[in-house]
């Protein structure tokens, strides 16, 4: 028991950092689902376009969840900074995601709804992974930038 919670109060950040930016990303994830399945099979767009437009809506909630809320307690620094390379990181995660959609459409040739849902989702998979890492390495940092041990502060929210 107390191996637990030895664990737990030395990856407490961490753990809280994870499980906070994965319900941001279920709730981004669903957007771009839905909003590319809409935009590709509801409004006839093309297969790329539509992942663009779903993933550029799905990041402008994702990045509002993260700061206000995944990431809160990090407030070593700005907004313009943390904008600006939070949105970079993306632009490559899109790019990612596009890639993936890309080699199965284009590369493959395979168009079927399953075929692209499929590519769609290992993409945003592959490119939350990178931007998991960005966001805690150079977007979202702490105040002190000594190594120090990190300290989640208790909620004042009630969420």
């Amino acid at each position: 028991m107390d191996l637990l919670r030895d664990l737990y109060t030395r990856f407490r950040v961490l753990i809280h950092e994870v499980a906070k930016f994965g319900v941001v990303g279920i709730l981004a994830f669903v957007i771009t689902i839905v909003g590319t399945n809409g935009l590709r099979y509801g409004a006839r767009l093309g297969p790329l376009t539509s992942v663009t437009i779903a993933t550029v809506v799905a990041t402008v909630f994702a990045f509002t969840g993260n700061k206000l809320w995944a990431f809160r307690h990090r407030n070593g620094s700005h907004w313009r900074r943390e904008s600006v390379l939070f949105f970079v990181f993306n632009g490559i995660g899109l790019l990612i995601q596009l890639g993936v959609v890309a080699a199965v459409t284009h590369g493959l040739g395979l168009n079927d709804k399953f075929s692209y849902n499929l590519a769609n989702v290992v993409g945003v998979g592959v490119a939350t992974i990178f931007r998991l890492y960005c966001y805690r390495r150079w977007v979202f940092l702490m105040a002190d930038d000594a190594l120090q041990q990190e300290r989640l502060e208790p909620e004042t929210t009630g969420l």
